[in-house]
């Protein structure tokens, strides 16, 4: 089933210097191709962070004590809404930027590239999809590359 191009409403905040981050227009692209023929209309929020934030969200979150690449809040929508009423918010994002450059520096991936890759991965999260076991990561992975060869962004589990 198709439901077409997504009314999305994205916030970004920079908790880092934006030297090598992309621009918010690029986040809402990457977003908006996740999202598209999936949900129509999303809100939420997406905050590009430093090592310290990313480690602290990461342990209190889930008991890891490194900073990660990319964290998911879906949203926790209140029970009981009236009929008719509808909250398109969708949850949050969490990008560590010094985490996401060290992994392309390493993977030799273009930066922006890596960045696509983590929000469109992290948006799948938001919508339900998970990588728990060997199926779901299969099925998952191969949406990313669909999503991401639709904006011109080679296959990010290719070895190189």
């Amino acid at each position: 089933m198709t439901v077409g191009p997504v009314r999305l409403d994205v916030s970004i905040s920079y908790a880092v210097p934006r030297t090598g981050v992309p621009a918010a227009v690029s986040f809402r692209k990457w977003v908006a191709a996740a999202l598209e023929s999936r949900i129509r209309e999303a809100d939420l929020a997406i905050r590009i962070v430093g090592n310290k934030e990313g480690r602290a969200l990461n342990r209190h979150y889930r008991g890891k004590d490194y900073a990660t690449n990319v964290l998911s809040f879906p949203a926790d929508l209140p029970e009981g809404l009236p009929e008719g009423v509808k909250l398109p918010l969708l949850g949050d994002l969490v990008i560590c930027a010094p985490v996401v450059a060290r992994e392309a520096r390493e993977q030799k991936k273009p930066l922006a590239a890596h960045y696509a890759h983590l929000t469109v991965h992290g948006a799948l999260h938001l919508l339900g999809w998970d990588h728990d076991d060997d199926r779901d990561a299969e099925c998952m992975e191969q949406l990313e590359r669909e999503i991401l060869a639709t904006l011109g962004i080679a296959d990010p589990y290719r070895e190189s």
